[in-house]
């Protein structure tokens, strides 16, 4: 198949795919007429790439994917570097998802103290002397006013 029905099949643009052959992740052939060829492999390819990086590896990561799949492997996923790339990628992850619990935990945090000021607010100024002055201005005033 040539480049134009590739990228339709692939989902993507011909001149990613010019992109990954740039890269080493395509290969580049070419038919008799000049213009690249490609097959069912390289689309397998393609869709390995995406979907990898669709969870978030660059396209480096995807290499020993891509490089396990050309070597014969029916699944791109089964060779030790391709294996190494998940487990950085875990690790990678676990770091991001360690570091939003901690975020999440800080602003929960802020969130109940907001809330509690606020209903300590609200009983004050349900008292019966009245809201509590907020500065020394405010209650000069108010007792000029009685």
């Amino acid at each position: 198949m040539r480049i134009g029905e590739l990228a339709a099949r692939a989902g993507t643009t011909t001149r990613t795919l010019r992109y990954y052959e740039s890269r080493g992740l395509l290969p580049a052939r070419r038919g008799g007429n000049g213009y690249r060829a490609y097959d069912e492999e390289d689309l397998r390819l393609l869709q390995q790439i995406r979907t990898l990086q669709e969870f978030g590896f660059d396209l480096e990561q995807t290499r020993p994917f891509v490089e396990c799949l050309q070597a014969g492997h029916p699944a791109g996923d089964s060779c030790p570097a391709s294996l190494d790339v998940y487990r950085a990628k875990l690790a990678e992850l676990d770091a991001c998802i360690d570091r939003l619990l901690e975020v999440r935990e800080r602003v929960a945090g802020q969130l109940t103290r907001a809330e509690e000021d606020r209903d300590r607010l609200a009983r004050a100024a349900d008292a019966p002397d009245g809201p509590v002055p907020r500065c020394e201005l405010t209650r000069a005033a108010e007792a000029e006013q009685d």
